[in-house]
């Protein structure tokens, strides 16, 4: 079974009995047939180029999303995904911006840069645990799921909502929420979901936090409910435009954590892609379902 998979130190180092792995680059595609390609950090020529390479049976793409393969994969050839390469990185990053944020750590950041010791006094501090909150977990999947557990310990209360969730419930939920954490996909139905009239909606000083898609939110409705303190804050991991131009308001923004689209990054995270293909390479040649299969005209 002749399998294309990245041109990667951690990828050339696997050996899976019964599999000839061969390698890509962005670019460049080894001729020749393959049974299955795997798809992780390549350019869309590239990735064309791969999903009509002859005989291709299956496709792995090494991300939890799948809106950049759906409408380009060839009529039979199934689709398998990785979320569960990301999903606990992705949980950690959006509890670790609602903690940063509470305590201030991106003002005291801020004021460090500036070389400024900043006196806080209470009531003044706007200093807060997460005892008491309600949290909105808007899209609940795999990291959803895993966002709950993790916060479980801080005392808050979380709601989850979905594209199943009534409309009367889901806008009350954000009526009554203290943050709203995004974990939604692109769609048609979702991109600029958050717009003027929803995020007047929620209760004033509320958070964001967006660790799904940049399009879920309308980046000039956005600005303003920050700056007339509709909004307290907001933590963006994924932006429209993405990635942000030079002197972006954005950028600006003092009670906005901004991180580059890194939220599933971790320093191990090539060798876990790679341990995460050769596990599901011996579950194909053992006879095994590997997980991720991707349901026939499903889009994210």
């Amino acid at each position: 079974m002749r399998v294309l998979v990245p041109q990667m130190p951690d990828f050339r180092a696997l050996s899976v009995p019964n599999v000839e792995l061969d390698f890509y680059a962005r670019g460049s595609v080894p001729a020749g047939e393959a049974v299955g390609a795997v798809l992780w950090m390549t350019d869309a020529d590239t990735r064309d180029t791969l999903l009509k390479v002859p005989g291709l049976q299956w496709v792995l793409t090494l991300t939890a999303g799948i809106d950049h393969v759906q409408g380009h994969l060839p009529a039979g050839v199934k689709l398998f995904n990785a979320n569960a390469l990301h999903d606990r990185a992705v949980a950690v990053h959006v509890v670790t911006g609602m903690l940063a944020a509470m305590r201030g750590l991106h003002r005291f950041r801020d004021a460090q840069r500036a070389g400024h010791w900043m006196r806080v006094t209470p009531p003044e501090s706007n200093l807060h645990t997460l005892d008491g909150l309600k949290v909105v977990l808007w899209g609940y999947g795999h990291i959803g799921r895993i966002v709950d557990d993790l916060l479980a310990p801080f005392g808050v209360t979380t709601y989850a909502i979905n594209s199943k969730t009534e409309p009367d419930l889901l806008e009350y939920r954000l009526r009554e929420a203290d943050w709203v954490v995004l974990l939604l996909p692109s769609t048609e139905q979702t991109r600029g979901v958050v717009n003027a009239e929803l995020l007047g909606k929620l209760k004033r000083g509320a958070w964001l936090s967006n660790q799904g898609r940049g399009g879920l939110i309308v980046t000039a409705d956005l600005l303003d409910a920050l700056n007339s303190g509709q909004l307290g804050g907001a933590v963006l991991d994924v932006t429209d435009p993405e990635p942000l131009p030079e002197g972006h308001p954005l950028f600006a923004q003092e009670n906005v954590l901004l991180t580059p689209h890194v939220a599933s990054t971790t320093s191990d995270l090539l060798a876990r892609g790679a341990a995460y293909t050769r596990d599901f390479l011996l579950d194909l040649t053992q006879g095994r379902d590997p997980d991720g299969l991707v349901k026939a005209g499903r889009i994210y």
